[in-house]
């Protein structure tokens, strides 16, 4: 069984960075989507970002384009986060998924494994 275990969250004031880490029990499939989804207080998860390991495609979601940044150490079992310029509205907690596929990275459903989350917190 794959556990996935994020760190990194914490308070920040706008303009602010984070670096979120995730680092994996094993990976099932080095070659399958990593991905950082989001949960905003009162709404539904959305996807942040996707990583395609094998070609190192990334996918973003137009609303952190720009600002964030998706990688990932295979050696290290470990997907990464790098969060800039933060704003109010990426309050939220952030979940780590590892997926059982190499294709759809956008599709929160190909996630199988998925850590506990890590909250992160803008104020203005």
């Amino acid at each position: 069984q794959v556990q996935l275990v994020e760190s990194g969250g914490g308070s920040v004031q706008a303009g602010g960075s984070l670096r979120l880490s995730c680092v994996a029990s094993a990976y099932p499939d080095s070659s399958n989507c990593m991905g950082w989804f989001r949960q905003p207080p009162g709404k539904d998860r959305e996807l942040v970002a996707a990583l395609y390991p094998r070609s190192g495609n990334t996918s973003y979601a137009d609303t952190v384009k720009g600002r964030f940044t998706i990688s990932h150490d295979n050696a290290a079992y470990s997907a990464y986060l790098q969060m800039n310029n933060l704003q109010p509205e990426d309050t939220a907690v952030y979940y780590c998924a590892a997926a059982s596929t190499r294709y759809n990275c956008r599709r929160e459903s190909v996630y199988k494994y998925w850590g506990k989350g890590t909250q992160v917190t803008v104020s203005s």
